[in-house]
């Protein structure tokens, strides 16, 4: 059955790499996740690794640990301009999402990248051993109801202009979509349920197919 979708889903798409931000966190689950689905993958740790990929993941971990990664390898200012100007798609889970945020309502010290329109509160359900797993609707990428697992979870704080809320839980919002970019408190990797990932792989078969239209029309 798993190696009828992996065809299925290549057939439909064509052939992908997506990108996956390998400063710290959990990369490999992601890895997984995509070989599952059957798209191949690659770590981005240096700027050539931006130009081999159609689509790009932040991983969860440690945000602050992240972003000091980040300036150190360089790459900043090159993922600004691949996501806010080339539009590329791009997938945020839980530390991921904070890094993209345009900022954190309770660390405001903390730098982001700003590429969507929300702010963030890290933490928001509580420390490690608060982790939960709880099943959410999540009707712009699944007919049924989701798995969702939250470890030490932030929530989406505000909402601004042209963000599309996707999810909430207990009234909070822990799913968003902005264009090309799209956030989860939640990490979709941890559980079987392949939908969201395949949400996403649907944004990056879109932006492709624009890239080639455009191409052809000079």
């Amino acid at each position: 059955m798993l190696r009828n979708l992996r065809y299925a889903f290549r057939r439909e798409v064509g052939r992908l790499t997506i990108g996956i931000l390998s400063m710290q966190g959990d990369i490999e689950e992601h890895e997984a996740v995509l070989e599952k689905i059957g798209i191949d993958s690659i770590r981005v740790k240096k700027s050539a690794d931006l130009n081999n990929i159609q689509g790009l993941i932040f991983p969860g971990g440690e945000s602050t640990t992240m972003i000091r990664l980040l300036k150190i390898s360089g790459l900043i200012e090159l993922l600004k301009e691949k996501i806010g100007i080339s539009k590329m798609p791009v997938f945020g889970t839980c530390a991921g999402m904070i890094l993209l945020s345009r900022g954190i309502e309770n660390y405001p010290e903390q730098e982001t990248l700003g590429l969507i329109d929300i702010t963030v509160e890290r933490n928001a359900f509580g420390r490690q051993i608060d982790s939960f797993a709880e099943r959410i609707s999540v009707p712009a990428v699944s007919k049924g109801m989701i798995e969702a697992v939250f470890i030490r979870a932030p929530i989406i704080a505000k909402v601004f202009p042209g963000v599309e809320v996707l999810a909430e839980y207990k009234g909070q919002v822990v799913f968003a979509r902005q264009e090309n970019v799209i956030v989860s408190s939640f990490h979709p990797e941890l559980t079987q349920d392949l939908s969201v990932h395949t949400y996403f792989l649907s944004m990056v078969k879109e932006w492709r197919s624009s890239l080639n239209s455009s191409a052809r029309c000079y």
